[in-house]
């Protein structure tokens, strides 16, 4: 049995600039899934970078309230909502709220370096929604 808490999780700034926990990955333990979780947190009046991911990627909004824009689509979201967004989707999430923004991050396949794109790091080329 594996138990993982997030207060044992190391945090670190992630490349969209979100504050970020990662519980779960395949490739850092002996999991027999496909999927990373991590958490994440964006502080009171700030945007995470807009990225893209070749995978998808599910938000699961644990406390605060905050705006996701996944391509030309904005909604605004808080606590119990889930949130899909499709591979090659460019997405960022804000805070306008008080308090932190919390929330869980599902990729499938897991999370890699590789897959991702954050706005103004050029890590990779894109060709219609999908990298090169």
């Amino acid at each position: 049995m594996l138990v993982q808490r997030l207060s044992d999780c190391g945090e670190f700034v992630a490349g969209d600039d979100s504050i970020l926990r990662e519980l779960l990955h395949p490739d850092k333990a002996d999991l027999a899934i496909r999927y990373s979780l991590a958490h994440a947190t964006v502080r009171p009046g700030e945007k995470t970078k807009p990225h893209r991911l070749r995978t998808s990627e599910v938000y699961y909004i644990l406390a605060g309230r905050g705006r996701m824009h996944i391509d030309d689509q904005v909604s605004d979201v808080g606590a119990d909502c889930a949130i899909y967004i499709p591979p090659g989707s460019t997405q960022c999430i804000e805070n306008p709220g008080p308090a932190d923004l919390a929330f869980l991050c599902i990729v499938d396949p897991a999370w890699r370096a590789q897959d991702e794109e954050v706005e103004g790091k050029g890590r990779e080329q894109w060709n219609n929604g999908m990298m090169e």
